[in-house]
């Protein structure tokens, strides 16, 4: 299957274009034009450089399957659900396999594209918030992915199967026209799951429609197929969300110093009591 996603140069090309354009846009006066581009091209600035990072990792590969079997011990330990058993509750279904594939390969990417467009067209008053939660996540995440982490489809005698290759649905594959994919040593978190999160929480916090809810179900769908295509553990999941409130909580905070910055401003005293005093007599 060709590739559903960019590549980073395809990412990174298209970023600079958007960027041409918006610079463009603000010669012949068209604001919003030129807003709406720029925007998109720091979207997919962001995402190219997502792309980039699997393959300037400062840690040896060599240890990426020890990362993840250390990872997959470790949720066994605890409690958590093994992976392996929910993928081979689906492989018996070729049309959920197809389909949880192709989920897998665009729907990331295309929702939160469309979740900040509409943001930025409906509701631009709340676009800063949305906009600034995802390249906080983003480059929090980048930063992890700088360790490499083997997903679980890599894991030999473990029971995962990488149903993306038998079904020739694959992102992963080798070079596509001369142009490197996706590395896949970048399991570790799961963009996925926080870009998917964050759409939601988005569409929720922003839509007074009472159909929001109904977003709800690309968190839940994507969590699913991240575990059943076997191209993430629950421990990537949990990490991308635990970011993502990062981010929230980093957000919050600057907004709360902003909120009390005109206050402080007003009530600072000028000088001491007593030189106070002396301007007064």
């Amino acid at each position: 299957m060709q590739n559903l996603t960019l590549t980073w140069q395809s990412a990174g090309g298209t970023a600079v274009g958007l960027y041409a354009g918006a610079y463009l846009a603000s010669r012949v006066r068209k604001p919003s034009l030129s807003a709406l581009l720029r925007e998109a091209g720091t979207l997919l600035a962001l995402f190219a450089l997502w792309q980039l990072v699997g393959h300037l990792s400062v840690m040896s590969a060599d240890h990426a399957l020890d990362r993840a079997s250390w990872i997959h011990h470790t949720e066994q330990v605890i409690g958590l659900p093994d992976e392996a058993s929910w993928q081979a509750a689906v492989t018996p279904y070729p049309v959920l396999v197809r389909l949880a594939n192709y989920y897998y390969a665009a729907m990331h990417f295309a929702v939160m594209l469309g979740v900040l467009l509409w943001v930025f067209l409906r509701h631009r008053e709340r676009y800063a918030w949305v906009r600034n939660t995802v390249v906080i996540t983003t480059a929090v995440c980048l930063l992890v992915q700088f360790i490499p982490v083997a997903p679980p489809r890599m894991l030999p005698g473990s029971g995962f199967v990488d149903v993306a290759a038998e079904y020739g649905q694959s992102v992963y594959g080798g070079a596509v026209g001369g142009v490197v994919v996706a590395d896949q040593l970048s399991a570790m978190p799961s963009v996925h799951v926080a870009w998917c999160v964050l759409a939601a929480v988005a569409v929720v916090r922003v839509s007074r429609s009472p159909l929001r809810w109904v977003m709800l179900l690309h968190p839940v769908l994507t969590v699913a197929v991240v575990v059943v295509t076997a191209n993430h553990f629950w421990a990537d999941g949990i990490v991308a969300v635990v970011i993502l409130l990062l981010a929230y909580a980093v957000l919050a905070l600057a907004a709360r110093r902003r909120g009390r910055a005109p206050v402080e401003t007003e009530v600072r005293p000028r000088g001491t009591a007593e030189e106070r005093l002396e301007r007064i007599t």
